[in-house]
């Protein structure tokens, strides 16, 4: 037997191939590349033709035709998948590392129903005090309340697993698929209160859509995602360590409390972001963790950049087929990740139950 091998945790058999480490910066490239075709690809297609002359016309001050749907509309919306899917990929893994379950999911955990739920409060029951905001203030107005519930759904479902069902993984899913069920429960009320214009407003979040993106979201998005990822890269050490155990953690000098109160943090932002402009987009943060995990190990330090890179490209295809499958007309783009994402979560599901004896 290779001792080798089982020290390193892999099967004998496999000692031979690469070990997942040695593939993460080849994964790295290959998704990049993956994600740049696929921006490229996405930007030219859609109900207007785009030809290759539209490109060449980034600093003309009037555009028509395709030009002014490629720079104006398309463009944008592409590069907000990209970034949506990335903070949603890049949540999903700091979650699925803070409560070391590879099933967690700010989606599945209640945390982005949480920012919904603050987001329809704010439309409806909220409705006059938002209007009465100075005009400067309006547009941030969601997303702070985004903000506010999905930090208040993630800390309240980390308390009461804490206090319900401590130390158990199951427990922490059915609490968080309970804290779900609230929230949800929450927007129909919203849903059922609002007027014509309200309801229509509620029917984008809870469908979820890419359509009303503009650059300056993009730009804020972004800025967000890149500051979630050097927060990630600080505290993958640290989530290294949370694998083995809150006990492992603390022997080996991790403050623990300090480092999940930084996560919820950090997770509630990124999906508070995610869905105050785009809406509930399910299952990307569940499957881009899992997918690079496969391929490339374990390793926080190139899970977390990787899941980023695999949400993205992921969120642009689909919301690319989103798009194609009914031109004219669009389809929202979080059914169709809810009806491609659903399958692949039991299959999942299956997987770890194999895993474990028989036991998810």
């Amino acid at each position: 037997m290779n001792t080798v091998a089982v020290e390193a945790g892999r099967n004998p058999v496999d000692a031979g191939r690469a070990p997942p480490a040695s593939r993460a910066p080849r994964l790295a490239v290959a998704l990049t590349a993956a994600l740049l075709a696929t921006l490229m690809l996405a930007a030219s297609l859609g109900a207007v033709p785009v030809r290759a002359s539209d490109w060449a016309t980034l600093l003309d001050v009037e555009r028509s035709g395709g030009a002014h749907v490629l720079w104006e509309l398309r463009l944008p919306r592409v590069l907000l998948a990209a970034a949506v899917g990335a903070a949603l990929g890049l949540a999903g893994a700091m979650t699925q590392g803070l409560f070391r379950n590879p099933l967690a999911d700010p989606g599945l955990l209640g945390v982005t129903s949480g920012a919904v739920c603050a987001v329809a409060l704010t439309l409806t029951v909220f409705a006059a005090a938002a209007s009465g905001l100075p005009a400067a203030w309006r547009p941030w107005a969601l997303p702070l309340a985004a903000f506010g519930g999905a930090l208040a759904v993630c800390a309240l479902l980390d308390r009461v697993a804490r206090w319900l069902t401590p130390g158990s993984v199951a427990g922490l899913l059915l609490t968080g698929l309970a804290l779900n069920a609230l929230t949800m429960a929450v927007v129909g009320l919203c849903t059922y209160i609002a007027d014509d214009e309200q309801l229509r407003s509620l029917s984008f979040w809870t469908l979820g859509s890419l359509a009303g993106a503009h650059w300056l979201v993009v730009g804020v998005l972004a800025a967000a995602l890149a500051l979630a990822l050097l927060s990630g890269r600080r505290l993958a050490a640290a989530l290294n360590a949370l694998a083995l155990g809150e006990s492992a953690a603390r022997h080996v000098g991790v403050d623990v409390e300090r480092l999940r109160t930084r996560l919820i943090v950090v997770v509630a932002l990124l999906s508070a972001l995610a869905v105050a402009w785009c809406g509930l987009i399910g299952f990307i943060g569940l499957m881009a963790p899992h997918l690079v995990r496969g391929a490339a190990g374990a390793d926080q330090r190139w899970v977390l950049p990787l899941a980023a890179l695999a949400g993205a490209l992921l969120l642009v295809l689909a919301d690319t087929a989103a798009r194609l499958v009914a031109i004219p007309a669009e389809v929202p783009v979080g059914i169709l990740t809810a009806l491609i994402g659903a399958p692949a979560f039991l299959l999942l599901l299956r997987g770890v139950a194999r895993q474990q004896g028989g036991h998810a």
